[in-house]
């Protein structure tokens, strides 16, 4: 069962501020595109609209906190790492480093965290909170304390 997720990006030029640094908001994108590959190498929809079993996950907070810039062609490791499990809903540590020479440096540039939420939908289609489908909560693991300093 995966704990961890790892995707690898090059900040665009699109995504950066006057100064050639990644711009805030960026961070979260980056987050929510980690959430996505990690659903599809779990061979899971992230959202599902199929009628008696619309799921989704909307959030319920997200925060990130900055501590080195991120510039204009760095070559960056985005690490999901599953930090609670919880009857229904899923929360995410994300940790940003720096990849130099195919080497991911120790550095954590940046970290977020997500909280989200599985709903459904009742017959009105306002979304409900539900417990997590045993298909999903099966392939997932809280990560160990060991993988927030791999």
């Amino acid at each position: 069962m995966p704990s961890v997720f790892r995707l690898t990006r090059i900040v665009e030029f699109s995504e950066t501020d006057m100064a050639g640094i990644m711009h805030f908001s960026n961070f979260f994108r980056w987050m929510e595109a980690c959430e996505a590959g990690f659903y599809r190498s779990l061979e899971l929809p992230l959202i599902s609209f199929v009628p008696g079993s619309v799921v989704g996950w909307p959030r319920v907070s997200a925060s990130c906190s900055y501590k080195a810039p991120l510039r204009f062609n760095d070559t960056v490791e985005v690490r999901l790492l599953i930090k609670e499990i919880r009857t229904r809903a899923v929360i995410y540590v994300f940790q940003f480093r720096q990849v130099v020479a195919g080497r991911v440096l120790p550095a954590v540039m940046a970290q977020g965290e997500i909280a989200a939420v599985c709903v459904t939908s009742d017959a009105a289609g306002k979304m409900m909170a539900q417990p997590i489908p045993a298909d999903v909560s099966a392939k997932l693991e809280v990560a160990p304390p060991a993988a927030y300093t791999e």
